[in-house]
């Protein structure tokens, strides 16, 4: 069991080392974007997050709503 556990925190550990380097990468690519592009990034990202913010929203609400019910 304390194998599983320490594989699956070294695992996430490094992926999350990796994640991070897309973070400059868009950037950089933003910083050399006309106006017309930075809005579209921007709109995109935006349209990306809408949906796990609206899963997380609702199951927050839900949850919410039944404790305080109690």
């Amino acid at each position: 069991m304390k194998r599983i556990v320490l594989g699956l925190v070294l695992v996430m550990s490094v992926s999350s080392v990796a994640l991070g380097q897309g973070c400059s990468v868009c950037t950089k690519t933003a910083q050399g974007l006309d106006d017309k592009s930075a809005k579209g990034l921007n709109r995109g990202i935006l349209y990306l997050a809408l949906l796990p913010l609206a899963i997380i929203g609702t199951v927050g609400g839900i949850w919410w709503k039944s404790k305080n019910s109690e």
